[in-house]
């Protein structure tokens, strides 16, 4: 039996463990955190949406979210608690860097139901919504920013998609299903070393003294995989940087059910919106040109803090599209740190160390897709180890639940820039 450790126990990590043990592998995962999904998958907004820029993509996300609406099922073990899918539908409100044309093509091509709306249909369907175009976003300091609007806008509407209700919830329920398969966790743990023979991974030091051995080592690790890789070695043949970066999402409490379906992705103001399960609305941004972007050097000294200054930016530009949305005058919310990929598009794939495999630049866009990127790594493994060249020939995966088949290069370390992606959260 091939022995397998899964840096990181997140949502991604105890995904590839569960489906790792389900397939045979003896698995360890490991995490310096105290328990799973304590780091960047609890600052998840966990919205479930199929708006990506390439078909695989989409794929991935509409095969996922079938397995949200099963997870019981998914998980094959009878647990105490489950969290839940809130399918209320999403709306992609208009904007010029993503296009409708292309979303409509892509949702044709994977069997995604979808409506077309005009501004009117936004308006009647989604209540209270200003459905004015204001493109670009602004600051709040900008004059422009309170300028009326001059154009309607319409959106792309999918009745399905959502929110998960309790993200730490599902990890708990992940890594439960992962111990009932076999998995041993080892929290409380810190990657120190990659151990190595020649061009092949023998494992990880833990601690700074303690080997453990092993076959193969998933990097899972979050805003900290570009440190893994450092210790691995690996990372000369990616043609896509991995970077960690500081993101808010806020609370604000609202007139009960403001916005209670469907979800709202406003990159026309620079905001997401979606419903809690209290009724309350969580308000995140999609990094617009005009904010710029918080990239961090030291994982470790990031400020956790929430600021009032993204809380004011955010909550005012939610506040523009709903009028009716008052906004309180002390900050609530979560700050994070989240792994991102250059184009926004995650890495699922082999590294040039035999043995050593990433899951990265996962954050922000991927919980969604988390139930399938267990099963994506664990074919990827199983057909790299039996000698196919994943890098020439592209391993594939046929969805079970929607019958499309997830083409593993559009993840690929050495793929092209994704230039057809938003430049945002979005993918």
């Amino acid at each position: 039996m091939a022995k397998a450790i899964v840096i990181g126990a997140g949502v991604i990590g105890c995904s590839i463990a569960f489906e790792m043990a389900a397939k045979g592998y003896e698995v360890i995962a490991v995490d310096k955190a105290q328990g799973p999904g304590q780091g960047s998958t609890s600052a998840s907004s966990a919205v479930v949406r199929f708006n990506y820029s390439t078909f695989d993509a989409v794929a991935l996300a509409w095969e996922s979210f079938h397995c949200w609406k099963n997870w019981p099922e998914h998980l094959d073990k009878k647990q105490e608690r489950y969290s839940k899918m809130i399918d209320v539908g999403v709306v992609m409100l208009d904007a010029p860097v993503i296009s409708g044309e292309k979303t409509s093509q892509l949702f044709d091509a994977v069997g995604i139901p979808y409506e077309v709306w005009n501004s009117t249909d936004l308006s009647k369907n989604v209540t209270g919504i200003d459905a004015g175009k204001y493109w670009p976003p602004k600051k709040l300091d900008d004059d422009e920013f309170w300028e009326d609007a001059k154009e309607p806008l319409g959106a792309i509407f999918t009745p399905n998609g959502g929110y998960i209700d309790d993200p730490l919830l599902a990890t708990e329920n992940l890594a439960q299903a992962a111990l009932s398969a076999g998995v041993k966790f080892r929290f409380k743990s810190k990657v120190t070393a990659i151990l190595k023979e020649g061009n092949k991974v023998t494992g990880v030091e833990v601690d700074g003294n303690e080997k453990i051995l092993a076959d193969i080592v998933i990097n899972a690790g979050g805003p900290w995989s570009n440190r893994i890789n450092e210790l691995a070695g690996v990372g000369q043949d990616f043609t896509i940087s991995v970077r960690p970066m500081r993101q808010e999402v806020h609370q604000i409490n609202t007139p009960m059910n403001l916005i209670p379906g469907p979800i709202v992705g406003d990159l026309d103001l620079g905001t997401y919106m979606r419903s809690t399960p209290t009724g309350s609305t969580l308000i995140g941004g999609t990094e617009p040109e005009c904010d710029g972007l918080d990239w961090v050097d030291d994982v470790e000294a990031v400020n956790l803090n929430r600021t009032k200054e993204l809380f004011e930016a955010q909550v005012t530009r939610a506040a523009r599209r709903f009028p009716s949305l008052k906004i309180p005058n002390s900050p609530s919310g979560i700050a994070g740190i989240y792994d991102v990929a250059a184009d926004w598009t995650p890495i699922y794939d082999r590294t040039e160390l035999d043995g050593f495999f990433v899951a990265i630049g996962t954050s922000g866009n991927q919980f969604k897709n988390a139930p399938m990127v267990g099963k994506l790594m664990t074919e990827l493994i199983d057909a790299v180890r039996a000698g196919r060249d994943h890098d020439v020939d592209p391993v594939k995966v046929r969805a079970e639940r929607t019958g499309n088949e997830i083409s593993l290069g559009a993840f690929s370390r050495k793929r092209l820039f994704n230039a057809d992606n938003t430049g945002t959260v979005m993918g």
